[in-house]
Parts: C-alpha cells; sequence; structure tokens
C-alpha cells in the first residue's frame, strides 16, 4: 500500500515534511485544513519514496 505525506513550503522557500505514513485521502484532508487556516505557506501531498 502507498503511503502519503503532507509537504510545506514557507515565505523563504524552505520545504519541511509536515505529516506522514498516512493514506492518500487523509493526506489531502489534512492538507487542506492546513490551507484553510490561511497560512502564509504552500501545503500539499506526495508518494513517500519507497
Amino acid at each position: 500500500m502507498e503511503t502519503y505525506r503532507v509537504m510545506r513550503q514557507d515565505d523563504n522557500g524552505n520545504r519541511s515534511e509536515v505529516a506522514g505514513g498516512l493514506g492518500r485521502a487523509e493526506a489531502e484532508a489534512l492538507a487542506a485544513e492546513f490551507e484553510a487556516r490561511g497560512h502564509k505557506q504552500l501545503y500539499w501531498t506526495e508518494a513517500e519514496p519507497a
């Protein structure tokens, strides 16, 4: 089973993992929740490396 993670990029271009080991729907919901909070950061989901 493929797992996903939520990534974040801040105002300075720094990228970091926010959460990992999630199912796709769970990761997308979490990313959407962070986006909805109005943070000045970019959130997205991606498959974790094998």
